[in-house]
């Protein structure tokens, strides 16, 4: 690591493995990184079609409430998985053994009509509650979408026009933290709808304020701090990342240091960290916002040679983070130190999404990359095996702490999930 490896930072704040919901205390599940996670779910199939074999995917994304997870391909469609009654690997094997199968398939397909540049969950999206069941999209030439995540029916649209009153399209979208404002990053500029009140009603930010050293160029990722401090973060393609309060859209930080464009902001969870990483950019960068000076640690991942956007994702006890990138492997880092702690073969291509569960000890990741055939050649010549172009759904083993001889002990994971799924 070099230099970076003397600013290491403490995670004294980070999330405990208990937690209090409405009375009651469990434990999140502690993930084993020291052995393979089993992969129980496998989906390529129906992202194939004879008029676009090399239908890639985007990007996976779990919904808040760890019902469903949703993903975006590159035939400008949205699909909504709903998690299988059976995660432990004893009924989806089966389907895994037959070549030719999914493991089950969409239970809601969402077709928009150019390319989907991003798209986001409602934060406090609850299957048990079907008005919160949204999700929203931004699409190039098109006005952000939210969509029924149960039904595929448009809910309503958020406009945006430039200066000849044409709609302008969103490159990144983010909820805030109460759910009230939808952000949308553009060129030089960030718009903030009220959700309650679609249309063309926004307000418009500039991301230069008449500063020099304010960010340039389109902001192409946004995220807010988890721990509720009134901060969020915005990525550009002009290799910065900001730092705003969300109050009074004052800009606190600039970050500069990221090789390529920055594709994906994300805190930890205490909200004192912030990770980056950029496109053609072979580096998550680690920054602490209380000391924005210098970069803590980087975390490699093998993403110098694409200009995909490769989404990492830090699991719920707020220790770990997972990344893809062109080798194909996930890698799991200790965000503690900022050290490698172990790897493992999710696809034989990009992996250009990983995300970790909210609350089991499963991710789910996505692969695939724009392929170029010769022009007298047929699409057919592809060739694409079953680990490419693909989603799947990894188990990984646990452990629980016994607070009372602080040794650790394997769980049964199958009890874990009936318990969780119980809970939720």
């Amino acid at each position: 690591m070099g230099e970076e490896e003397q600013m290491q930072p403490a995670l004294e704040n980070e999330a405990t493995a208990e937690t209090t919901d409405g009375g009651d205390v469990f434990s999140w599940p502690v993930l084993r990184f020291d052995i393979p996670p089993k992969r129980v779910c496998h989906l390529y199939q129906q992202f194939r079609k004879a008029s676009n074999p090399n239908n890639f995917l985007k990007g996976v994304k779990w919904s808040p409430d760890g019902s469903c997870f949703l993903t975006s391909s590159e035939d400008n469609t949205l699909r909504v998985f709903n998690l299988p009654d059976n995660v432990d690997g004893s009924h989806v094997d089966a389907c895994i053994s037959k070549a030719d199968e999914d493991s089950y398939f969409a239970n809601v397909v969402v077709g928009e009509g150019e390319s989907v540049y991003d798209y986001c969950w409602y934060p406090y999206m609850s299957i048990s509650d079907p008005t919160t069941c949204v999700f929203a999209s931004s699409t190039r030439d098109h006005p952000i979408h939210l969509w029924d995540a149960t039904s595929g029916q448009l809910r309503c649209t958020y406009r945006a026009y430039d200066a000849m009153d044409e709609i302008t399209a969103a490159l990144s979208i983010a909820f805030n933290p109460t759910g009230t404002k939808l952000f949308a990053g553009y060129d030089r500029s960030i718009r903030v709808f009220d959700i309650h009140r679609p249309g063309r009603d926004f307000e418009q930010y500039s991301t230069l304020k008449g500063n020099k050293d304010g960010q340039r160029g389109i902001i192409s990722a946004i995220a807010f701090c988890p721990a509720h401090t009134g901060m969020f973060a915005t990525g550009s393609y002009s290799q910065t990342t900001a730092i705003y309060s969300e109050d009074n859209m004052e800009l606190l930080y600039i970050l500069h240091g990221q090789e390529g464009g920055v594709t994906h902001v994300q805190f930890s969870k205490d909200g004192n960290y912030l990770y980056t990483g950029g496109r053609k950019d072979p580096y998550i960068y680690c920054w602490d916002i209380r000391n924005t000076l210098d970069v803590v640690y980087k975390l490699y991942r093998s993403s110098e040679q694409t200009n995909q956007r490769i989404l990492f994702d830090i699991e719920p006890c707020g220790h770990h983070l997972g990344t893809g990138g062109q080798d194909g492997q996930v890698h799991i880092y200790d965000l503690q130190t900022g050290q490698w702690v172990a790897s493992f073969q999710a696809a034989y291509d990009t992996v250009n999404g990983f995300s970790f569960h909210p609350f089991l000890p499963i991710a789910a990741s996505s692969s695939g990359h724009r392929r170029f055939g010769m022009p007298d050649s047929c699409d057919n010549d592809l060739n694409l095996i079953g680990d490419e172009n693909c989603v799947s759904i990894w188990s990984f083993a646990t452990m629980t702490e016994n607070a009372a001889n602080g040794n650790w002990g394997d769980t049964n994971t199958q009890s874990e999930h009936e318990d969780l799924r119980q809970h939720s």
